[in-house]
């Protein structure tokens, strides 16, 4: 699979959130090998505790489960959140787990926390890789779509081509090609 992985020259990986435990049979998991390619990496829920596990952090069933708006607090800026808020600012996110970070592995940073959550966010910039315990991608969070430009573009230094013109001059392109 990693072969698969470096073939494709990913600009950046998403490990997206999920209702399994890094701890049950069958969880799903990635190759750990893919921690230590250099590839940009933002874990989201799930995706952030597989990376703390993978790494040697501690991940353990929290107590207080989440489910809904949490205050984070920001505790230090950083690339993923420039522009969102600066040491101190307070966002509304949405949380939904049950285990939660009580360690984390060499290296990391806490980037944010709740009063339930001390490890909200979290990042390593030498290895490139960040997690949220909470979901960037849902409208609930605010400035969540915020969080995910910043890991693409500021990150992964992707560029914003997409338009709604270029997609469809690349679909008609695509369907000539078929249909003749």
């Amino acid at each position: 699979p990693m072969k698969k992985v470096k073939a494709l020259s990913p600009k950046g990986i998403i490990l997206s959130g999920g209702p399994a435990s890094v701890y049950e049979r069958g969880a799903p998991r990635c190759d750990p090998q893919l921690l230590r390619m250099g590839i940009p990496i933002l874990g989201i829920c799930y995706g952030m505790q597989l990376i703390s596990h993978l790494l040697g952090g501690e991940v353990a069933y929290s107590e207080k489960r989440e489910y809904g708006k949490v205050r984070l607090v920001l505790d230090q800026g950083g690339k993923l959140f420039k522009g969102v808020g600066r040491k101190g600012a307070h966002l509304q996110v949405w949380m939904r787990h049950g285990d939660q970070i009580r360690e984390l592995p060499s290296g990391f940073d806490r980037v944010a926390h709740s009063s339930n959550t001390p490890f909200a966010a979290i990042e390593d910039p030498q290895k490139k890789i960040y997690g949220l315990q909470f979901h960037p991608e849902v409208v609930h969070t605010q400035k969540g779509s915020d969080l995910i430009r910043n890991f693409l573009f500021r990150i992964c230094d992707c560029k914003d081509l997409w338009t709604m013109r270029s997609f469809m001059e690349q679909s008609m392109g695509e369907l000539r090609e078929r249909i003749g």
